[in-house]
């Protein structure tokens, strides 16, 4: 079966240590995107340095409020079991203020996974 497994990572730093990790262990296609969670916008807009009518745009270009969300699919129980282990080694234990999430989600289906470049 075949799952996607997510990390919205608090911590840009632990990115590319991640991104190692993962690969190492047998991940491929890895994708990374940019993204700010609800509350930090919030907070963002009770900030002294924002605009006084702030656009999503003035908001998203704070340093601050960049998280990075990464998302790979892969195949098996066994190597989303290691992914987690690795995230968790490179991150630190999810359930503690500031790291991030984790989550994976089982998928019915997936086309072009055959294809390596």
């Amino acid at each position: 079966m075949f799952y996607l497994v997510v990390v919205v990572l608090n911590d840009v730093d632990r990115l590319e240590p991640l991104m190692d990790g993962w690969t190492e262990e047998g991940a491929h296609g890895i994708t990374v995107l940019h993204s700010s969670g609800l509350s930090q916008l919030k907070d963002a807009l009770r900030r002294d340095d924002v605009p006084l009518f702030p656009s999503l745009r003035d908001l998203l270009e704070h340093d601050d409020l960049h998280h990075r969300t990464l998302f790979a699919l892969v195949e098996g129980d066994a190597l989303v079991d290691r992914l987690i282990a690795t995230a968790q080694a490179i991150v630190g234990d999810f359930d503690e203020a500031s790291t991030g999430i984790l989550f994976t989600v089982p998928v019915g289906r997936a086309l072009g996974l055959g294809r390596r470049p």
